[in-house]
């Protein structure tokens, strides 16, 4: 757990995916159609990465957890939650507060 809030911590914007996520590929597309340069973590190319799932699967309470999304340090969730801020009109002041887009 220490080890995701840590990585999740480092960047504005941190996203855990992986490499044959259709709906990771998804939200790093939407995020950098945003302009927003996230730090994607693919845990299925790291030798920690089933450490870390099971992680997010405690911070997420449910499976699959991928795309975890971190803004400013903050677990936001997956792809439903950050479509549902940016529904809402919150996604794009949380990006902002957290230093990830400028306009």
């Amino acid at each position: 757990m220490e080890r995701v809030l840590h990585l999740a911590s480092q960047r504005a914007v941190v996203i855990f995916t992986m490499s044959t996520c259709s709906m990771c590929h998804a939200i790093r597309t939407f995020f950098s159609d945003m302009g927003v340069n996230p730090t994607i973590h693919e845990l299925d190319q790291d030798p920690r990465g089933r450490d870390m799932e099971r992680a997010l699967v405690r911070l997420l309470g449910r499976n699959p957890t991928v795309p975890a999304v971190f803004i400013g340090g903050q677990l936001i969730g997956r792809t439903d939650r950050v479509m549902s801020l940016h529904l809402s009109g919150k996604l794009v002041p949380l990006l902002r507060e957290a230093g990830a887009i400028w306009l």
